[in-house]
């Protein structure tokens, strides 16, 4: 996929723009802040909408209802189950029975064609800001976390911890991942591979990633769909799915390091759309073949409004016992 090596100036960020990473922006004090602010929007914004410990996005910790035994002394009253001390003229309470912890994977797609953006951020802006959401939805109750970041050259491996430190340590290395050289290839395989070997206890694995290219990594994605819960999460700029009518551009391929001046006529223009198009429709469904519910995030939309959104139409049916998500 190329970028225009001279995107449009950016208008102006909404409320929720994601802060940017970009190289030069990392001294310490503003990665700080700028993770700070991330967290403090994700939380702000998904406590409004969420109530416990989000059962809504995962299998969240928590209890269930267990069997009933005699009362003894010293069992909280508050667990009395009185229908059960009706029924048998014993006082009886109901013991729970906690989930289980829950541990979520990342796979962070931060190749070249991440660092490029033509509206309120770069994708790899929206990518971090992703793992953050994510983040905070499952680290709850002594849930773990980890993550694989895959940026075409290397991978990095980031043990699943749990802890609100971690997870703060985690963003930190997503956020100061270095930027791949130019004519460096994703590989977005590689990184889902990385979750198969070594084995990992059922939990969720979320991939985030724009899903340009080859699609590759169907297989790998579905081997680990037979033991965990998926997620995938979209991350697009509306240049990678049409071209806007500017006349001549120069567009240069960051994964190739290729550079080519174009006329945008009327027909390139259709051309790339209906391309563009197409490779969505496929990728949605190789997604879809693996039981991923996609949710989709755009440089040029409220990025925390489209989360707040997802996990409020999905929270009763991600999760499910079987592994797959119920069709709508």
């Amino acid at each position: 996929m190329t970028a225009a090596a001279n995107p449009p100036e950016r208008v102006d960020s909404p409320q929720h723009a994601p802060p940017s990473f970009r190289s030069g922006e990392l001294t310490d004090p503003k990665l700080a802040a700028a993770l700070k602010t991330l967290e403090l929007t994700v939380r702000r914004k998904l406590d409004g909408v969420l109530h416990g410990d989000h059962l809504g996005l995962i299998p969240g910790p928590g209890s269930e209802p267990g069997e009933a035994r005699a009362y003894q002394p010293g069992d909280d009253v508050r667990q009395m189950d009185w229908s059960v001390t009706a029924r048998t003229t014993h006082p009886h309470v109901r013991q729970m029975i906690a989930d289980r912890e829950l541990e979520t994977w990342l796979v962070v797609d931060l190749s070249a064609s991440l660092d490029f953006g033509t509206a309120l951020c770069q994708k790899r802006d929206l990518a971090i800001a992703a793992a953050a959401a994510i983040t905070h939805l499952t680290s709850g109750g002594g849930n773990r976390i980890g993550a694989v970041v895959a940026t075409g050259d290397r991978l990095t491996r980031i043990p699943a911890r749990s802890g609100r430190v971690h997870a703060q340590s985690l963003l930190r290395t997503l956020a100061t991942t270095p930027h791949v050289p130019d004519g460096v290839r994703g590989d977005l395989r590689a990184g889902i591979e990385a979750l198969r070997r070594p084995q990992r206890k059922r939990g969720l694995a979320v991939v985030i990633s724009d899903f340009l290219g080859d699609i590759d990594w169907q297989r790998a994605l579905r081997a680990i769909s037979a033991r965990h819960d998926l997620l995938a999460v979209e991350v697009l700029d509306p240049r990678d799915l049409s071209l806007p009518d500017v006349g001549d551009v120069l567009l240069h391929d960051p994964e190739s390091g290729r550079t080519r001046e174009f006329t945008l006529t009327p027909t390139l223009r259709a051309d790339f759309a209906a391309a563009a198009g197409r490779h969505r429709e496929q990728v949605e469904q190789a997604l879809r073949s693996c039981g991923a519910p996609v949710l989709s995030l755009r440089t040029d939309r409220d990025w925390i409004a489209d989360v707040v959104r997802f996990v409020s139409t999905r929270r009763h049916s991600l999760g499910a016992p079987s592994g797959r998500v119920p069709r709508q």
